[in-house]
């Protein structure tokens, strides 16, 4: 067995998921057409160098890869240095009613973009928000003014008891 081919798995792995860090959270959660024909092309021109014309040769370097994925994902548990490194911290957008424009800009989202992801969860005016993250999967993460949180039935329930 050629050990270089196990080698190359790993540093396909390894390299794979630095270039992926590097083309920033937005890129891997909600991709463009293009942008997916580009992490498509990365993704192939990574693999190039492994696979080999034997179908043995293929299968052994997919388990590697998979068991390279394992043994990160293990250490991304055991290891918060390894989990921020890997996957990363929420990034805060919005901090106290106030937007964090030059977290935007690092993260290359416009406010537009950001208008739009609210409006995705319900969120008709950013001035409702107390404060939002970006988080590691892609997705928004926020909390509303205390005037602008809905009620709930809890809450009626106290009211409706006072009333009466």
């Amino acid at each position: 067995m050629d050990y270089g081919l196990l080698w190359k798995a790993v540093i396909v792995v390894l390299g794979g998921t630095l270039l992926l860090r590097l083309a920033g959270r937005k890129s891997i959660s909600q991709m463009t057409l293009a942008q997916t024909v580009i992490m498509v092309g990365i993704g192939s021109l990574l693999i190039q160098p492994v696979v080999g014309k034997n179908i043995w040769s293929t299968l052994v370097v997919g388990g590697v890869l998979v068991l390279t994925l394992i043994v990160m994902e293990y250490f991304q548990v055991k290891s918060d240095r390894v989990e921020a490194f890997i996957t990363g911290k929420a990034k805060v957008l919005i901090k106290n009613g106030e937007l964090q424009e030059d977290q935007l800009k690092k993260l290359r989202l416009t406010i537009d973009q950001l208008e739009m992801k609210l409006r995705q969860q319900n969120v008709t005016r950013m001035g409702d928000v107390k404060w939002a993250t970006l988080e590691p999967n892609g997705q928004i993460g926020y909390e509303l003014m205390e005037e602008a949180k809905p009620v709930t039935k809890k809450e009626f329930q106290a009211l409706y008891e006072d009333i009466q």
